[in-house]
């Protein structure tokens, strides 16, 4: 199954390429803001081989601005940090032997299209995989974990490296927080929409030159030990978010090190979810 929030309603994509709007053709069981469908997810899964059914508007007719974040609410946002051996390596880090866990802060999550303002500083980009959960729990085990996630995208850990690095212990959340600095989209895929949801390709270019292409088969932790390791600790919810970590090609490690800049286009994409497009602008500067 495959979901968008367009217009800022919940809206199902069909086999055909062709939107349904999911509360409109429920007769309004299911409200029109993704956001709650996670918390009836078994119950959408109920209806969705009928609505894969209807006849829609195309995909391909919806403007890039109608698109919203899939899950532009959570409750929790959860960031990995240090998932790839060769993006450790390009920080000059010693691969991990427990998740590194960190969070966004929900007000810095966006849509896949728009412009990010610049805050002073050095702003990198980090293309990630995004899981989405649709039934929660604690103490999720590695080999179910799958099943509890409604869907995957693409997004941007965007991060601002010079307060990341400032003060006497690292700030992560705060660096990787600012409005805007956790684009998520345009589509949310469920893990049966994969050939292998533990291989998927993702990347993102700069004004048209590639700067970052990995695989999520190269995670030195994959999303179900993220999710079992992370439900030991707390239960997840319904509709949380997480952040799965990088693949190498991110500014910081590079030589000479290279951030973005207002008027920069940033174009993320992850096979089977498709691409985001944002422009960067100076702080302050009218959108």
């Amino acid at each position: 199954m495959r979901l968008a929030n367009i217009s800022d309603r919940l809206s199902l994509i069909t086999p055909a390429g062709e939107v349904v709007d999911v509360s409109q053709e429920t007769g309004g069981r299911f409200s029109p803001r993704i956001q709650d469908c996670y918390d009836r997810w078994d119950e959408l899964l109920e209806v969705a081989s009928a609505l894969h059914r209807i006849t829609g508007k195309p995909l391909a007719d919806v403007p890039a601005g109608d698109f919203g974040n899939p899950a532009p609410h959570p409750r929790q946002v959860f960031a990995i940090g240090l998932n790839y051996a060769d993006h450790a390596a390009e920080a000059s880090l010693a691969v991990p032997e427990d998740l590194t866990v960190f969070t966004k802060f929900p007000t810095s999550l966006a849509g896949p299209y728009g412009t990010v303002s610049l805050p002073p500083g050095t702003v990198d980009w980090e293309v990630e995989l995004v899981a989405v959960i649709g039934r929660g729990g604690r103490d999720i085990a590695a080999d179910q974990a799958w099943s509890r996630v409604a869907g995957v995208s693409v997004g941007q850990d965007l991060s601002e490296r010079t307060m990341q690095a400032a003060g006497p212990a690292p700030q992560y959340s705060l660096a990787k927080s600012f409005p805007g600095f956790g684009p998520v989209g345009p589509l949310l895929a469920s893990p049966d929409e994969f050939e292998d949801p533990d291989n998927i390709e993702l990347g993102c270019a700069i004004n048209g030159e590639q700067v970052q292409k990995g695989s999520t088969k190269d995670m030195v932790f994959p999303v179900p030990e993220i999710i079992a390791r992370l439900s030991r600790i707390t239960p997840l919810l319904p509709g949380d978010v997480i952040f799965t970590g990088t693949p190498p090609g991110v500014g910081v490690g590079r030589s000479p090190q290279r951030f973005l800049a207002p008027g920069d286009e940033l174009v993320t994409y992850m096979s089977g979810v498709g691409e985001m497009r944002h422009r960067m602008q100076a702080r302050g500067q009218a959108r």
